[in-house]
């Protein structure tokens, strides 16, 4: 197991766990998106311990703020969040159950009405292109979140200002709360669809790290316009009795279901 594949374990066995003790939360769509934080976090962003609370760095806006234990275990992994994860959702916790950018550093928005983070990185990409500040915006969306219309007009804008320092990364596992995305309210073809409001998209598969890198790289390179990553995904990502099923999305595990989730995840260490 290399570095990243064992901080994306780190991670995810964490997100079962503070999601068990809370009793409550969002695992499904937070173990689809592990990979993609675990690159984020550990070889994209520019982000450590020293520059946490500047505006001197890159900046990463969850818009699918429901997913808050994946962020919450990335920024633990990462040494930025010093409170105890298992404190997640309990009463006067800094840890709540949507990120609040007021009680915990490292988490630059708060959110959690889906669709208002993309507009808020959008509004970042904007300030630093106005502050002539280099750093770079990145934002994770959600494919169910895509069925907002403010996600919508949030991409209209990024294209219209040229923001080549955002980058988007869509999860696209193909399930949100009430079933399949195409059943519920198809948002899809999402890819082509930025496209069509003058992004640059990159397909890959959100859990191949090389992929996941390499689309980064090339967001970086793109000149004049937004870009945005349509990642495919698993919900439930490495838990086998929550891959791919919907009734994960918000409902947390018993004892039974952590020690056979963590059994098969330490399997992997």
């Amino acid at each position: 197991m290399n570095s990243l594949e064992k901080h994306a374990n780190n991670i995810r066995k964490n997100i079962v766990k503070m999601v068990a003790n809370a009793k409550s939360g969002h695992p499904g769509g937070s173990l689809s998106a592990t990979e993609i934080l675990s690159v984020l976090y550990f070889e994209e962003m520019q982000i450590d311990e020293s520059n946490v609370d500047s505006c001197d760095r890159d900046r990463f806006v969850l818009s699918k703020g429901h997913a808050s234990p994946c962020l919450y275990a990335t920024l633990a992994e990462r040494g930025l969040l010093r409170e105890d994860l298992l404190t997640f959702r309990k009463l006067n916790s800094n840890l709540q159950g949507h990120p609040n950018m007021r009680s915990v550093a490292g988490v630059d928005m708060s959110t959690g009405s889906l669709g208002q983070g993309i507009s808020a990185a959008v509004g970042m990409a904007i300030a630093n292109k106005v502050d002539h500040n280099e750093h770079r915006v990145y934002a994770l969306l959600g494919d169910g979140e895509c069925e907002e219309g403010q996600v919508w007009e949030a991409a209209m804008c990024a294209a219209h200002y040229k923001l080549d320092n955002l980058c988007a990364i869509v999860d696209f596992n193909g399930l949100q709360i009430d079933g399949k995305i195409q059943d519920v309210m198809n948002p899809c073809p999402i890819d082509q669809k930025f496209a069509a409001f003058g992004w640059n998209v990159i397909d890959i598969d959100g859990h191949d790290y090389e992929q996941i890198r390499d689309a980064f790289a090339k967001a970086r390179a793109c000149k004049g316009q937004p870009t945005m990553i349509l990642a495919k995904t698993i919900k439930g990502k490495g838990v086998s009795f929550m891959e791919n099923n919907a009734g994960w999305h918000g409902v947390a595990p018993n004892e039974e279901q952590l020690a056979q989730a963590l059994k098969e995840l330490e399997a992997n260490d």
